[in-house]
């Protein structure tokens, strides 16, 4: 009698594209939520899946569009073979003041609601896609560098543009915002750097466990080699 072998799951190649919180700025110790991720999969006994960490600091929508599809059919590996998953983060930069807390935002809202649906459009073109939305600010820590004031309010209207327009296209949208600023005022602080913008070491854990906890990457997760 045959012995059967065991069942296989091909490893999946995905592409993160965004800003600092997808390169991971702030987190010496883990290198950020996707690289955190990425070594999640790289156990020797299960067939994690391949990622890639395409985050660039202080990219805005227009130049994470701009680098989406040169970077995705780059990120082959095979002849003929393309990523199966595009996983974005982008848009705290838009949101930005410039100059004073009551600047001019660095990416007009109504231009961003445009690029933001172009951006989504464009990924959805070349395979499924799933959104991992901004991390809250430290406001006490304003401004950003001595020029860029980032803040709640502005956060707000720009991440519910982008899950509005994620929810008409059926892209999968991971409301980090909500979820941060349901938790406490201290919680968050201690989850913050001392820069007010990006997530620390232990800000960069809880992303993890929030984005792995996530039903629509939890479906990645489980596709190991059953043993």
């Amino acid at each position: 009698m045959q012995l059967s072998r065991p069942t296989q799951c091909q490893p999946k190649k995905i592409v993160a594209l965004g800003d600092s919180l997808v390169y991971g700025f702030g987190d010496p110790e883990g290198g950020g939520w996707v690289e955190r991720l990425r070594r999640s999969w790289m156990s020797p006994d299960s067939a994690g899946h391949i990622v890639y960490n395409l985050g660039v600091r202080g990219d805005r929508t227009q130049q994470v569009a701009q680098r989406l599809e040169i970077e995705f059919r780059h990120r082959g590996e095979l002849r003929n073979r393309v990523p199966d998953l595009i996983i974005l983060s982008v848009g705290v930069n838009d949101s930005a003041r410039l100059a004073r807390p009551n600047g001019r935002n660095y990416t007009d809202f109504a231009v961003f609601e445009s690029e933001i649906a172009s951006l989504l459009e464009q990924a959805q073109q070349l395979c499924p896609v799933l959104f991992v939305g901004m991390v809250p600010v430290d406001e006490a820590k304003m401004p950003f560098l001595d020029c860029l004031y980032y803040n709640h309010a502005d956060q707000y209207r720009y991440k519910e543009a982008t899950r509005i327009a994620c929810a008409k296209r059926r892209i999968p949208y991971l409301d980090i915002f909500e979820r941060w600023m349901g938790r406490s005022e201290n919680w968050r602080r201690k989850r913050v750097s001392q820069d007010g913008l990006h997530p620390n070491t232990l800000g960069y854990q809880a992303l993890l466990e929030d984005v792995m906890n996530w039903e629509a990457i939890a479906t990645y997760n489980s596709q190991t080699i059953a043993s």
